[in-house]
């Protein structure tokens, strides 16, 4: 193994669990970089019993002085972005471009937190002669973020420097997949100045995040990962009485219209499908090509043949993953679909032990078959045709999920007119990957969302604390009613 086993940090310190492990493999090559342990419901409650300890004096400790801490981070990630990146591309197979953006983008969600003094200033106004109300927000406590394996580096950074900016202590279950960021996340904040406690991990699997769901003293979870698994973690967690905030799945559709720019759309929709080797919930899954588009798709099949698996698009995260996304177009091509870009038998040379698969894109896929329906999660594009903009929404609106949606089209009204009926929580135009930049949230609605709020930008400051209203009188002479 390249690295040591993989520890909890619990109160500051890192500390070897007694529990049985899992190895963690490169992706690009199959080899086993380390060990995580599958720790219990005791080592959830001895992060929970080290950040209730912490939580005194982190939450009353002035904005302003916590979020010194952030800005110092935010340093520290630019400082460190080479060996950051490649800790990502190891564990998750990222290619070098895309773990560097995402270690970059940690850094913009920081530099987000770091406002958050100049945000939350709370509200104050003298409602009647002598009487006062104002609004302030408190942090909610102990509170527990779970992230997947997509994103090592950057989903962790979604919740922790807001969650911990606004004063409460913080419980991390990193994928048991990429758990290796996570040590350096919480030796860096360590480094930045973060007292003991305030940030916890705790690895694991299955019993550790239905301990964090279980356990009375932990306030709020949010989570991202599989709408199956959201569903359940939101019900659990809500049982219990908690807040959470549960990510799930996505099945994006990208209209194109007839009249979109050839190269930026044909680009643009290749780049969104393949990036991140599809492993992303904002990833083009289903084109649906409105009308007379054969032009643009020609266009996008030479983009995709051109890219070279294990330079252009890193390995997908395990051998099952390899074999489930391989299994949805074998299905699809029985089904009737026609085989664009086939990159099933993709290998990369002195890697062959890798999960590669090259990028893929299938044509005349109906909305009925299953890889036009469920979340492939892998850089497969299935191209679905529409007779008109009205039928390419109905498409749309059929499926479940709702994170994102775009449409490539040159008319203002086109656009206007998806922007409205699109049933997703992040819509764009002309634009394949319609994330929203902080100070936006980030946000999905129907079966990627469960829960009220968003899980970054403005829209996570209600998630991450409780507001307390506070009204004064010291006018003696005050009218009095029943109100008083």
């Amino acid at each position: 193994m390249k690295y040591a086993e993989v520890q909890n940090c619990i109160g500051g310190a890192f500390v070897s669990p007694n529990a049985p492990t899992l190895d963690v493999y490169d992706p690009s090559s199959g080899a086993v970089l380390s060990r995580v342990p599958l720790s219990s419901a005791r080592d959830v409650d001895a992060a929970v019993s080290a950040a209730q300890a912490a939580f005194p004096a982190w939450s009353t400790t002035p904005i302003k002085e916590r979020v010194q801490v952030l800005y110092r981070y935010k340093a520290l990630l630019e400082r460190n972005i080479d060996e950051l990146s490649a800790l990502v591309t190891e564990e998750n197979g990222k290619i070098a471009s895309e773990a560097r953006a995402e270690v970059l983008k940690s850094a913009e969600l920081t530099e987000f937190a770091c406002s958050l003094p100049q945000i939350v200033t709370g509200e104050v106004l003298e409602v009647s002669r002598g009487v006062e109300c104002r609004v302030e927000r408190f942090p909610v406590g102990v509170v527990a973020a779970i992230t997947p394996f997509n994103f090592p580096n950057m989903v962790p950074n979604w919740s922790i420097p807001n969650a911990i900016a606004l004063g409460n202590c913080m419980i991390l279950k990193p994928s048991e997949l990429v758990p290796l960021s996570a040590r350096r996340i919480v030796e860096l904040l360590a480094e930045a100045g973060l007292p003991p406690g305030v940030l916890q991990v705790v690895h694991g699997g299955r019993e550790v995040v239905e301990a964090i769901c279980d356990d009375p003293g932990i306030a709020a979870v949010s989570f991202v990962g599989s709408t199956r698994v959201a569903q359940i973690v939101y019900r659990r967690a809500t049982s219990n009485l908690k807040r959470c905030l549960a990510l799930g799945g996505a099945k994006n559709h990208l209209i194109v219209m007839p009249d979109a720019d050839r190269e930026m759309t044909a680009t643009n929709v290749v780049a969104s499908m393949s990036g991140c080797a599809g492993q992303r919930c904002m990833a083009a899954s289903v084109m649906v090509a409105v009308s007379a588009t054969d032009h643009i798709i020609a266009r996008m099949a030479e983009v995709a043949s051109k890219m070279v698996p294990g330079k252009d698009v890193g390995p997908v995260i395990s051998a099952e993953s390899k074999a489930r996304i391989t299994r949805y177009i074998d299905e699809a091509v029985a089904g009737g679909a026609t085989i664009v870009v086939d990159g099933r038998n993709a290998v990369v040379k002195g890697r062959e032990d890798g999960y590669y698969i090259g990028p893929t894109i299938l044509d005349h896929v109906t909305p009925d078959m299953a890889i036009a329906q469920e979340e492939v999660f892998g850089p497969v594009l299935v191209i679905v045709r529409a007779k008109n903009v009205e039928e390419a929404i109905a498409i749309e609106n059929a499926s479940p999920y709702g994170n994102a949606a775009s449409v490539f089209t040159e008319s203002g009204g086109i656009a206007k007119y998806v922007m409205e009926h699109a049933s997703a929580g992040m819509v764009g135009v002309n634009v394949g990957v319609p994330v929203p930049r902080e100070p936006f949230s980030f946000g999905g609605w129907n079966d990627s969302k469960f829960g009220v709020g968003d899980i970054t930008g403005r829209g996570s400051i209600e998630f991450w604390t409780q507001a307390k209203k506070m009204t004064t009188k010291w006018n003696k002479e005050a009218g009095v009613n029943w109100m008083s």
